[in-house]
């Protein structure tokens, strides 16, 4: 590849393609771009889709990251509606036959949502626009709901679902929701918040197999049934057109610490299809939230360009439950250690400004804050810092104030 390349092929029409594109044109880059989604919709927004589309708050418009006019004004070549079905190089096929050669392709094709075994039709995921759309149609109509999956997409779509005056059943194989990202103890806070909302939570419940569209048949013999049934449980990178170049074996797309994909020369990847090597830990990570693929854009972006690489960030993500904004901070998923911080949530009082830390090795990689934005916001440079147990400790008795 060229030092910079003549044109760079976007694959993916979300939050990362979206943000790489503007990257390079922020920093000079005069080449052509041309963006490929498999979806017809002008780029979107994911985070509202389970939040303010589902709930009838904005109309889908309102989520559009770039519409085609903008998108010309940054001079790029689209291709909607049609998805890309191998790559060769840096030449992307595509499923109408034709193909796009370009000097550096960036992959930003995210996830797709998993299914359960034996799911029959008509039973709802929630990944794009269309999907939240039908959702939301459903919901016009349903007197009850059942969730399959207690992490963040199952209970923003539980707790809009109750603004509706919805009854809701939440089943969830772990002991509590969230608890890849909130721990065990984060996790039994956001069970109260399920709870408190007048939902059925039922954590450590399997489905054995589904009846129909609208029956669950429980390992316990239980069954439970409603009007619309969602599946949210997780999400695996979109790698399957990427095997017959010898990518994505593995369920992994591995890429170095600047996004470029191992194995290959000009080409990067980012978001939910990618796995960034973390040179500090010796290990592949995916990182699945909106924050951490904005900073990534950034990084991809500089790498293309041969630019220098900005100094890293702290990831972030949040969300919105049970009107309450539960806030993450760092890499809570490798901590050994959780401590309270501010709030009285893990002694049975309020759930919301309870703030928790996550500790590895005695030092801070994370934190979680329930209805506590003014507070949270504070700790981010000790995140940064990796402060040590006795340094947050101090800082939280010192108030960690709002001005």
């Amino acid at each position: 590849m060229p030092d910079h390349p003549e044109h760079v092929v976007v694959v993916g029409a979300g939050l990362g393609g979206v943000r790489v594109i503007e990257q390079l044109r922020a920093r000079g880059y005069a080449g052509r771009i041309t963006l490929v989604g498999a979806e017809r919709h002008e780029p979107y927004d994911r985070p509202p889709l389970s939040k303010q589309i589902l709930n009838r708050d904005w109309e889908p418009d309102r989520a559009t990251l770039r519409n085609r006019s903008a998108l010309r004004a940054l001079e790029v070549s689209l291709r909607l509606g049609v998805q890309a079905v191998g790559l060769n190089g840096t030449m992307v096929e595509l499923a109408d036959g034709g193909h796009i050669v370009g000097d550096a392709v960036v992959i930003a094709t995210g996830a797709a949502p998993r299914s359960l075994p034996g799911q029959p039709d008509g039973i709802a995921a929630l990944r794009t626009l269309d999907d939240a759309l039908a959702l939301r149609d459903a919901l016009d109509s349903a007197r009850s709901l059942l969730v399959v999956g207690a992490g963040f997409i199952g209970a923003e779509v539980a707790s809009g679902a109750r603004r509706r005056g919805v009854e809701v059943t939440v089943l969830e194989a772990m002991p509590v929701p969230c608890e890849r990202v909130l721990g065990r103890s984060g996790g039994g806070l956001a069970a109260r918040l399920f709870t408190d909302a007048g939902v059925d939570l039922r954590c450590g419940s399997r489905i054995a197999r589904f009846a129909d569209r609208h029956t669950a048949e429980l390992s316990d013999g239980r069954t439970v049934s409603a009007d619309a049934v969602l599946v949210a449980v997780g999400a695996a990178p979109d790698l399957g057109w990427l095997h017959t170049a010898g990518l994505g074996k593995g369920d992994v797309l591995a890429c170095d610490r600047n996004g470029r994909v191992l194995g290959t020369d000009g080409v990067w990847a980012l978001g939910d299809v990618a796995a960034w090597q973390d040179v500090g830990r010796g290990q592949f990570h995916r990182h699945e939230h909106w924050t951490s693929v904005v900073d990534q854009a950034v990084i991809v972006g500089s790498d293309i360009l041969g630019a220098q690489r900005p100094a890293p960030t702290v990831p972030y993500v949040w969300s919105d439950q049970f009107g309450l904004k539960i806030q993450v901070l760092g890499r809570t998923d490798l901590a050994d250690e959780v401590i309270a911080l501010h709030g009285a949530g893990l002694t049975a009082g309020p759930v919301r400004g309870t703030i928790l830390a996550y500790l590895v090795n005695g030092t801070l990689a994370g934190a979680v804050g329930f209805g506590a934005p003014a507070r949270m916001v504070r700790y981010r440079t000790l995140v940064a810092e990796g402060a040590d147990r006795a340094a947050v400790l101090a800082f939280a008795e010192s108030g960690a104030s709002v001005g």
